[in-house]
């Protein structure tokens, strides 16, 4: 069902952006790191948070970025990242196969500049064993450019 909901999102949209199904599990960065030969910068990871009481986001991140608390709540107020039960239920992907294509309930969706240090990166694609390969400008023009400075900046 999520593989298919995320097929359906790119049909939509006449997206060209074949979806990689491997053998292997790649429901941890470094999993997806090691299963597609790229380093872990590159995974893109797809994280939920609740604000408040009622707002729930998306946010995608580099694979090896960390949420930076302080940038967080400059940018969204109070927040904290939702258990991975819910995460399923509101995105319909399972933790691991979490993507911001195909949703189950629309969820707004915000990258972190952290993922502008790559041409190209690589997000889940709605299950554990699959992801796409998207140019960040293409990922960003799907979601209207909705830039953050959330994550801590990375050692040199």
């Amino acid at each position: 069902m999520s593989l298919q909901s995320v097929r359906e999102f790119f049909a939509s949209r006449r997206l060209d952006l074949p979806i990689i199904e491997l053998e292997t599990s790649t429901a941890t960065v470094a999993l997806a790191a090691e299963a597609h030969g790229v380093e872990p910068g590159r995974i893109a990871k797809t994280l939920a948070f609740r604000l408040g009481d009622q707002r729930v986001i998306l946010l995608v991140a580099r694979g090896d970025a960390r949420i930076d608390n302080s940038k967080f709540k400059q940018s969204f107020g109070k927040g904290r990242m939702l258990p991975a039960e819910e995460v399923e239920a509101l995105t319909g992907h399972p933790v691991g196969g979490v993507c911001p294509f195909g949703l189950a309930t629309a969820l707004p969706v915000y990258l972190d500049r952290s993922l502008q240090d790559f041409d190209e990166v690589l997000p889940a694609a709605g299950a554990v064993h699959s992801a796409i390969r998207i140019a960040t400008s293409q990922l960003a023009a799907l979601f209207d450019q909705q830039w953050v400075d959330v994550c801590q900046a990375l050692p040199a």
